[in-house]
């Protein structure tokens, strides 16, 4: 740690800068909520010595419409839709009014949560909503899309989307085929004549961090289809429905690839985007980093607090804490980290920027008295006091 910089001889109108960007700890505090019960921490021993900033953090899957739309000023939308299958569900998104952006999670349009166990079958469950959902942002004056693709219950390639926004997916006789995978199986011909004309002027930035492709032994039938619901005979077929649809779509938009990386993200929806709309695929914790203008706050700052529910092995190969860490150390700035628990694994965050992290947790309580608000929010605040409180001993010797 960088005593000599952080707790520096300083003039007296000097104070030391403290940038926060903590993920959520799930069920317990947002981005937000325990950023600024970190700084509450910090205020506790710095007082008004201490310019704090605290900004919000997501890693572009579950919880970034609410992250960004809170800490970018924007405003949550709520819009009916087609759910996965084939009823009206609510959908909640957000519009950051500023930039004309929206923020969209597919799950809240098509996500597994939606659709109880006994009723997952990805024959049947379409990503339709997601189409109607972007289609209502356009309205609304949208041309800029951030879209979180984790969490569907759909293996659709995306058609469902499609054919809300306009796209034809017919049959023999020229007809739409049904929603679902099921449609993929007499897909015959893809039209465009009746695309929403606006899509045109759209981009997507879709936070994407899965690899897989389209199509075969790790195309997202073979490695998704389980968990949504698909026996291996259905698996079989579907990816050869999806072979069929790959190949028609290649024939007619130059741009389809569907052995990129990504195409197989969320039953195919990646390669949906990728081929037909303005769209790139881009790691979730870089798009969120880029949006919030984080590095931009860190300009000066002594110190960079971040964290999550859970530091773990996964956590240092790439998630959120870690990609706030790497963005700090561009510019040799010191990082440490809090979180609701600590495995021994998380021993390699040290090796990806982050100096050193805390665990929250003062007593053996049981999970549920740990995660309730008020007692996490009072664990974060009174352990961050504790690790400032020596920090700045140490720096005064």
């Amino acid at each position: 740690m960088q005593q000599n910089k952080l707790y520096r001889e300083k003039h007296e109108e000097e104070k030391m800068k403290a940038v926060i960007a903590i993920d959520s700890l799930k069920g317990s505090l947002s981005s937000m909520e325990a950023g600024y019960a970190i700084a509450d921490g910090i205020c506790k021993v710095h007082g008004q010595d201490a310019e704090i900033v605290v900004r919000p953090l997501a890693d572009g899957g579950e919880g970034t419409v609410e992250v960004l739309v809170s800490g970018m000023n924007g405003v949550i939308q709520n819009v009916m839709v087609t759910g996965p299958l084939g009823t009206t569900v609510n959908c909640e998104y957000g519009i950051i009014e500023s930039s004309h952006t929206a923020v969209i999670e597919i799950s809240g349009a098509a996500g597994i949560t939606l659709v109880p166990s006994e009723k997952r079958n990805p024959l049947y469950t379409t990503t339709y909503g997601v189409g109607e959902v972007i289609k209502d942002a356009i309205a609304k004056g949208c041309r800029r899309f951030i879209v979180g693709i984790g969490g569907s219950a759909t293996n659709d390639g995306g058609i469902g989307m499609l054919q809300a926004l306009g796209y034809g997916f017919l049959d023999k006789e020229g007809k739409q085929v049904p929603l679902g995978a099921r449609g993929l199986e007499i897909l015959e011909e893809i039209t465009d004549e009746y695309v929403l004309p606006e899509l045109a002027e759209c981009e997507f930035r879709v936070a994407c961090d899965v690899t897989n492709i389209l199509c075969g032994e790790n195309g997202c039938s073979a490695v998704f289809g389980p968990q949504k619901g698909a026996t291996l005979p259905v698996i079989i077929q579907m990816d050869k429905w999806l072979e069929n649809y790959a190949a028609l779509t290649e024939s007619k938009y130059t741009k389809a690839n569907a052995h990129q990386a990504g195409t197989g993200a969320a039953g195919g929806l990646g390669f949906a985007f990728l081929s037909f709309t303005n769209a790139v695929l881009e790691s979730g914790i870089k798009i969120v980093l880029e949006e919030t203008n984080l590095e931009k706050y860190m300009e000066n700052a002594d110190i960079v607090i971040t964290g999550e529910g859970r530091l773990d092995g996964q956590t240092a190969m790439g998630k959120a804490p870690v990609g706030v860490a790497r963005l700090a150390k561009k510019h040799d700035i010191p990082v440490i980290a809090f979180a609701g628990s600590v495995t021994q694994e998380a021993i390699a965050c040290n090796q990806n920027g982050i100096d050193a992290f805390f665990p929250i947790l003062r007593e053996v309580v049981t999970l549920e008295e740990a995660m309730k608000p008020e007692n996490a929010k009072a664990n974060m605040t009174d352990t961050v006091e504790q690790v400032f409180r020596l920090m700045n001993t140490a720096g005064r010797k």
